[in-house]
């Protein structure tokens, strides 16, 4: 009578991706500091033509499991496609990250660093400095002394409209975006969080993925809302004139308020009054969006 012993389940692990920068990123002093390896890209900062002036590097390394004729094709394709979805944004007065310089071949592309941070970052302070902000006005009325109410959600509606208005104007000339998320939104601020373009490596490792493109350094309380709203990472993006694919946009971002930030979720009603107001034919993507959202919710009831 044979025996058959049973064995423990074999570990498959991902083949290991190439890390090698393409040149001339991997010869150049000092080398591009990494920031944030993703699924597809890596990100890194380095300089453009001279060290005064810092940029950021994104890097569609090869995939060992494609074929090498397909995986650089596929590789090329990508990074064409969402340089000239950049390009066409800022021709068109979308503010997006300016394109500097393209290797299609290496899969490369050199982009406009902005100064600043997402909104997912600045939604989260804000959070944090209304819990201070609670302890301090209980404070403020025991000792007899007047609160401003409302200066902070004034801020937060600013911060809606802005985004509305973003969104709407990229919506206007025929791009969605793919992966709208408070992530891939930026809040370009005149307070600079780096000097002279040295970047702090242990405090951008730390950071979220997509939170440290640039970060700034706010003092004295301030909540740092203002600013004007970057779209970045066009990786998912595309041109297309249906409606279906906007609303899918909206739904995608409506979603990433309610899940990360459930606290200002109510003001995203800010963002499609201000969709509406910039967006000519705002009217018909907004009906389908309620559409897209009752197949959302059938679909969150079956699983």
């Amino acid at each position: 009578m044979t025996t058959i012993t049973p064995t423990s389940p074999i570990a498959i692990s991902p083949p290991p991706q190439s890390t090698t920068l393409p040149p001339p990123f991997n010869s150049t002093n000092p080398p591009p500091t990494p920031l944030v390896q993703g699924a597809e890209a890596h990100i890194y900062t380095t300089h453009f033509l001279f060290p005064s002036h810092p940029c950021i590097l994104k890097h569609r390394p090869s995939k060992p499991y494609r074929h090498p004729i397909l995986d650089a094709r596929l590789t090329k394709h990508r990074i064409l496609s969402e340089a000239r979805t950049l390009v066409k944004c800022r021709r068109e007065g979308v503010s997006v990250p300016g394109v500097l310089a393209l290797g299609a071949e290496d899969g490369w592309m050199l982009l406009e660093r902005v100064e600043g941070g997402t909104v997912k970052s600045a939604l989260r302070r804000w959070r944090e400095r209304g819990r201070g902000m609670e302890e301090v006005g209980e404070r403020s009325k025991g000792e007899g002394k007047e609160v401003e109410e409302g200066g902070v959600e004034k801020e937060v509606m600013g911060l809606m409209k802005r985004i509305g208005e973003a969104v709407g104007r990229m919506h206007e000339i025929g791009v969605v975006h793919g992966d709208l998320t408070t992530s891939n939104l930026m809040l370009r601020t005149l307070e600079l969080g780096l000097t002279n373009g040295q970047v702090d490596v242990d405090t951008a490792m730390s950071q979220e993925p997509a939170d440290y493109w640039n970060q700034e350094q706010l003092g004295d309380g301030k909540v740092g809302l203002e600013g004007d709203i970057v779209l970045i990472d066009f990786g998912l993006a595309g041109q297309s004139v249906q409606d279906e694919d906007k609303a899918v946009d909206l739904y995608v971002l409506e979603r990433a308020f309610g899940s990360t930030h459930p606290e200002v979720e109510e003001g995203f009603k800010e963002v499609l009054r201000a969709y509406g107001e910039s967006y000519k034919g705002a009217k018909v993507v907004l009906k389908r969006l309620e559409e897209v959202r009752m197949r959302g919710r059938k679909k969150s009831m079956i699983g």
